[in-house]
């Protein structure tokens, strides 16, 4: 019998509906379950470390040494060190960092445990975050007062010169503060000649009538916010770049704030190492050398060096520095300029040469009040052989080590304003290890009351319950593995405990709508098509007002607050299609089958 326009088969999905949940099921719990083998403890070796042993030999000193390895892995990208107790990590890094010539280049590092074959199908485990895994995390002020002095000063500057330009030789400029000027003029054609001049190159700096004919240029609050943004961004960038020279490759680094940067370095035993990188300021620039006329910078001796007020090139422009020992068993390092840094370092050592051009090297530290003081020191004087291209070398940074650092440094970048570390805290891993036993004890603990719960109140559709709630936790899981970026935290996990609840009530609902058109006399086939689409409404506008919250929280939270928010917002993904699609579709196999007719609708 044919069926009419007014009539639909109840209760029934298409045959490509059970192949979409099929398949996502069973990706989403291949994702998942690296995450169960968890994470071996490894040392990387990068190739610039220069390790010379063979994996053979560097197994057979691991071994003499008492350190146990699962493994080592070498190709031409890295070196993977394999480690059997996570105890003997920092015993294995220290041993390895005495075999080779650059020890910056040697990391602590986590591999998953997971069989190669999960691997190469690109699953890995989930990222777990500092509170879990244990670590160390950093809270850094970024100073702006030296970038609005910077570019204070930058003003002062052009202002002379456009002033002895336009014939005005009276004028005086002092800088009152940070982010100020104060120009004193003879008349008030200059004053007028000045505003204009302002008004039509500097719009960002406000002009203001001082005493007489002075007057006062204030930097604007809108530059002060474009400058603050785009300076923090900007050292976000090189504290990233200085994490990943590091070795580190799950750290968190965020801006907290208007103008503080934080850090978290899950795994990382050794704060010190990554404080001394993370916390430097460090950066070069080439002077030419006056005999008057400029500025003083002591050098290492204390003996003062007149330099030319502006440096000849920063080390913006530096795009890789190397260690390594000179001719004469010196420390040095290799520098390579980028494209433009080539040919500004070109046109100056070619008019410059047999003249003396000197090396600074500044960093920046907070004094007894937390203010932050910068310290230059000109590390060499040389004088220029011949013309200089965009590669070189710099003598005088120190010892080797004194010469490795410096190089790690600006291989990552000069910071664009100093930071400081205003904060530190460390967490153990035996911590992190017993949160993840509590989290996951509560977890469980929650999942097994909420499946014998629903076993005994809905009796049979519980059990459908039962196994959509199991699907759901798969998914979860194995979403959270799969998003880049994603890191499981302790509040993650309550946001996990909170899916299980929220994901039971979609069944919940349905189930409560179900029986009441049973109770209204309705067929079965009906009783579960009209519970399903009357549910829906209901089901949709609850989690949708919820995941507004979710976004909210993570668009303005940061850290175990993100992660409580991705935890829930997935958590309500999966529930959604757990819930209503995966437990419809067993409905349907199991009881569709003796109700589906044709109802008249």
């Amino acid at each position: 019998m044919k069926k009419r326009p007014n009539q639909r088969l109840l209760n029934h999905y298409s045959a490509w509906k059970y192949v979409v949940l099929i398949v996502t099921l069973a990706v989403m719990l291949l994702s998942a379950i690296p995450t169960w083998y968890g994470e071996d403890a490894a040392i990387q070796i990068s190739p610039k470390a220069g390790l010379t042993a063979t994996p053979v030999e560097l197994q057979q000193a691991l071994n003499k040494a008492g350190i146990e390895t699962k493994r080592i892995d070498h190709n031409d990208i890295k070196t993977i060190v394999v480690l059997k107790d996570e105890s003997q990590q920092a015993k294995a890094k220290s041993l390895i960092a005495g075999m080779v010539k650059d020890s910056s280049q040697v990391a602590l590092a986590l591999e998953a445990a997971a069989p190669q074959w999960l691997q190469s199908m690109g699953f890995a485990p989930i990222k777990l975050g500092l509170d879990l895994r244990g670590g160390v995390q950093f809270l850094l002020d970024v100073d702006m007062d030296q970038v609005y002095r910077a570019h204070t000063e930058q003003l002062s500057d052009e202002l002379r010169a456009d002033l002895r330009k336009a014939g005005i030789r009276s004028a005086y400029i002092s800088q009152d503060e940070s982010d100020s000027l104060a120009v004193r003029l003879p008349n008030e054609a200059a004053n007028n000649e000045v505003r204009q001049f302002m008004a039509k190159q500097y719009p960002q700096w406000q002009v203001r009538s001082s005493r007489g004919d002075d007057l006062a240029l204030l930097m604007k609050e809108s530059e002060k916010v474009q400058l603050r943004n785009l300076t923090v961004q900007q050292n976000l960038q090189t504290m990233r770049s200085r994490i990943e020279e590091l070795g580190i490759t799950e750290a968190l680094v965020q801006r907290q704030g208007e103008q503080r940067i934080r850090i978290e370095l899950p795994g990382v035993q050794d704060p010190a190492a990554a404080k001394s990188v993370i916390g430097a300021t460090a950066s070069l620039a080439f002077y030419e050398v006056r005999t008057s006329g400029g500025m003083v910078i002591n050098d290492k001796n204390g003996q003062p060096v007149t330099v030319a007020r502006r440096p000849v090139l920063g080390g913006d422009h530096i795009v890789d520095a190397r260690a390594s020992f000179g001719e004469m068993g010196v420390p040095e390092v290799n520098i390579t300029l980028d494209s433009t840094g080539g040919r500004i370092m070109a046109d100056f050592s070619g008019r410059h040469i047999g003249k003396p051009m000197a090396t600074s090297y500044s960093e920046y530290s907070r004094n007894a009040e937390g203010k932050a003081k910068q310290t230059n020191q000109i590390i060499s004087v040389a004088t220029i052989q011949s013309q200089l291209g965009n590669r070189f070398r710099i003598t005088g940074a120190g010892s080797l080590q004194d010469a490795q650092e410096l190089a790690l440094l600006l291989r990552a970048g000069s910071l664009t304003a100093p930071v400081t570390i205003v904060e530190e805290r460390t967490i153990g891993p035996t911590l992190g290890a017993e949160n993840i036993e509590n989290g996951f004890a509560a977890l469980g603990l929650g999942l097994g009351v909420t499946l014998l719960f629903m076993a005994c109140w809905y009796r049979r559709l519980g059990w459908v319950a039962n196994v959509a709630l199991v699907s759901n936790m798969i998914m979860l899981f194995g979403l959270l593995a799969m998003i880049p970026g994603a890191v499981l935290t302790l509040p993650g996990i309550a946001g996990l405990v909170l899916t299980v609840g929220m994901a039971v009530d979609t069944n919940v609902l349905i189930f409560e709508r179900i029986k009441d058109k049973l109770r209204e006399g309705r067929s079965l086939a009906q009783s579960i098509d009209r519970g399903f689409d009357s549910a829906f409404g209901t089901i949709f506008d609850a989690n949708f007002t919820t995941m507004i919250t979710a976004v909210v929280l993570y668009a303005i939270g940061n850290g175990p607050i993100q992660g409580f928010a991705l935890t829930l917002g997935l958590g309500l993904l999966t529930s959604m299609f757990t819930g209503i699609f995966a437990s419809r579709a067993m409905i349907n196999l199991v009881w569709g089958r003796d109700s589906r007719r044709e109802v008249r609708i």
